[in-house]
């Protein structure tokens, strides 16, 4: 990681934590080719790419009955739907209808998406919360059909509490498909998985670069690629605990971003040893040392200088850490989601605190949040004019139509009256 002060950063150094941009892979080529040829595509790709040979893309309707989990597995998985419902439920959008003028009505209705498309990462771990977190607020929101994509195991099936999450969460189809080729599987269309209209979820580079490619043919949520996390703390925040959030996210992915910015040159030579010490023997001691190689721990000369540079980064995940965390809150423009005090850490807001845990990745949190009710409806805008409304609007809306030079939007008016 490098340590440094903010201010001693070289130009590169800076762009390159604070601009991160997204990874495209060449995903091109593989995305049209299961365009064209749908599901042998997906079958080839499946062997290539996963070792697996399979002949049944769907999961039936046996294996998912037959899926169990632990009880206290189950019960776990229930009070994260619960409360990621919760949650979501206080975000449905309600739709308007008002009078603009004597004559003129105007509204906009608030229409569920049809069918919605979730994936699912696999791969180096189990993801059973990215289920939950793209299903619920799906299904919430009113979507008639959750189909679901995830990548297959070594056996040619999907794991059980995969299972058992889809179905708790509504999903009505799984399919045994990862990658890019899922994502393009689902925007076109194969013979056996069916054509969306959005796809939603978090997934490696290929996958985001997939998702980016499709964009047009299908709506899509935003690149939600390897995980990151910035941490802003001050002189009196829990080293190890600081260490422990690092590495946690640090083991999503090797080309996953953990940075801490702090005041305090005293906390970072701790949170430093810290990471050092808790590192060894862990199963995935490696993935984290290569994440943690590409982040930083800053050393900023004031809060105001730690705040600008968090705003510049736009991190997926934001913690603070520090003596008034609410205080700093309103300062904070860009950052998927904020997670205030030292016992918020992200790992908990990974399963079940309630805010949806698939966020904007590579600086999107400039632009828009995490993934919420409002990513699965449309709005449709409407309008009713009496003859009366008509004329009131007649004198305003000719003469834009013919500053414009479009005479014959004038004469649709016009007509009327005649």
């Amino acid at each position: 990681m490098i340590v440094s002060k903010i201010s001693d950063l070289s130009p590169d150094e800076l762009g390159g934590l604070a601009q991160r941009g997204v990874v495209m892979p060449p995903v091109q080529a593989l995305v049209e080719d299961v365009r064209d040829r749908g599901d042998r595509a997906l079958r080839e790709y499946t062997k290539k790419f996963d070792g697996v040979k399979i002949e049944d893309i769907q999961v039936s309707e046996q294996e998912i009955d037959a899926a169990l989990t632990p009880p206290t597995l189950t019960k776990a998985l229930a009070a994260s739907i619960r409360n990621i419902g919760k949650f979501h439920e206080a975000q449905l959008p309600g739709g308007i209808r008002l009078e603009i003028q004597d004559g003129v009505t105007a509204g906009q209705r608030i229409i569920p998406l049809h069918r919605v498309g979730a994936y699912v990462p696999g791969g180096r771990a189990l993801y059973p919360s990215s289920v939950i977190m793209c299903a619920v607020p799906a299904k919430v929101a009113g979507v008639d059909e959750v189909i679901m994509c995830t990548p297959p195991n070594k056996d040619g099936a999907v794991d059980p509490i995969i299972l058992v999450a889809a179905k708790l969460s509504g999903v009505s189809q799984i399919f045994k498909v990862g990658g890019a080729q899922a994502i393009a599987a689902m925007a076109y269309g194969t013979e056996t998985i069916p054509r969306v209209d959005k796809i939603v979820g978090p997934g490696n580079k290929w996958v985001t670069a997939a998702k980016l490619v499709v964009y047009g043919a299908v709506d899509i949520d935003f690149p939600a690629g390897p995980s990151e996390v910035m941490i802003l703390a001050d002189e009196k925040a829990n080293a190890a605990w600081i260490a422990a959030d690092l590495i946690a996210q640090a083991e999503h992915d090797p080309l996953a971003s953990a940075s801490l910015i702090t005041t305090s040159t005293h906390l970072a030579s701790r949170v430093r040893e810290e990471i050092d010490k808790q590192i060894g023997g862990m199963p995935r001691a490696e993935v984290i040392r290569q994440a943690l190689e590409g982040g930083a721990i800053l050393i900023a000369s004031s809060l105001r200088e730690a705040i600008d540079f968090v705003n510049e980064c736009a991190p997926e995940h934001l913690e603070i850490m520090t003596a008034d965390p609410s205080a700093i809150l309103g300062d904070v423009r860009n950052a998927g989601s904020v997670f205030l005090g030292e016992y918020a850490p992200v790992s908990v807001g990974d399963y079940c605190v309630g805010p949806n845990h698939v966020l904007p990745t590579a600086g999107f949190a400039r632009a828009r949040g995490g993934l919420g009710v409002c990513d699965f409806v449309k709005r449709q805008s409407y309008q009713a004019l009496t003859k009366k409304g008509l004329d009131g609007l007649r004198e305003t809306a000719v003469a834009l139509a013919q500053v414009e030079g479009l005479d014959a939007h004038a004469k649709a008016i016009e007509m009327r009256f005649r």
